[in-house]
């Protein structure tokens, strides 16, 4: 996905691009980084909405906003976290789309650069994650509220609702935010120093608008709505378990 945000191929043709890089190790380039980063990020995005949440709805006043407007709250605080994992990001996301030779490439930059090289694209990191986690945790608790729970005896339609909602959520996420991911991605792992607007620039001469809107979309829809069919249920079975443990 990061290959493709960098490049703009299509999945096929990355996949093919990729094995005769390394074969099938390629595929597991940065997994070291992003067993570090994935978890973290995910805990980080949970804990601003859960714990903002329950922060406003404490406050008498603050307590009678609207979800929508509560989750804004939420969402700053999830990107304000992400920017500090940004050195991390940037490790995975460049040995990702610069294979092997992404380690070199990231020593040469903070000897050229300084150590600042790996905040590169910081705040398009916290732009993409407001603009994702917004609506992914916008559209999770709107449906939450809005679709009726089935009683658990009927597992099948339980779950059914759970994974809708996650999945549901994630493609509109994915879809509002890629663009500034595609963005993000180029400025991180180029081998040179690039601003945003010569990013944007660069990735339009070469694909035009659709690719600065659509690179790796389509990947990134089936991964993350994956993901989100998967956190949606593993999520709500969390809090039913921790609600029973805390009222027995």
């Amino acid at each position: 996905m990061n290959y493709q945000y960098r490049f703009g191929t299509s999945f096929t043709v990355a996949t093919q691009k990729l094995y005769a890089d390394g074969g099938f190790g390629r595929y597991y380039s940065g997994i070291g980084a992003a067993l570090i980063q994935g978890p973290v990020a995910r805990f980080g995005d949970t804990a601003a909405n859960a714990g903002i949440l329950a922060l406003l709805q404490s406050n008498s006043y603050l307590s009678h906003l609207p979800s929508l407007g509560k989750t804004v709250f939420a969402s700053l605080c999830a990107a304000a976290f992400r920017m500090i994992l940004t050195p991390v990001d940037t490790l995975k996301t460049t040995l990702q789309a610069q294979g092997a030779g992404g380690t070199a490439l990231l020593r040469q930059r903070i000897k050229e650069h300084g150590v600042g090289t790996l905040w590169w694209g910081a705040f398009a990191t916290a732009g993409a994650t407001f603009v994702g986690h917004y609506p992914w945790f916008a559209t999770y608790n709107l449906l939450t509220e809005t679709i009726p729970e089935p009683p658990k005896t009927e597992l099948f339609l339980w779950l059914l609702r759970l994974a809708l909602i996650g999945f549901v959520a994630s493609i509109i996420s994915d879809s509002v935010s890629n663009s500034l991911r595609v963005v993000k991605t180029y400025r991180q792992v180029n081998d040179t120093k690039v601003s945003y607007t010569e990013a944007v620039q660069l990735v339009i001469r070469e694909d035009g608008i659709s690719g600065l809107l659509g690179r790796g979309l389509p990947t990134r829809i089936l991964s993350n709505g994956l993901q989100g069919l998967l956190f949606s249920i593993l999520w709500k079975l969390f809090l039913d378990i921790w609600e029973h443990k805390t009222s027995s």
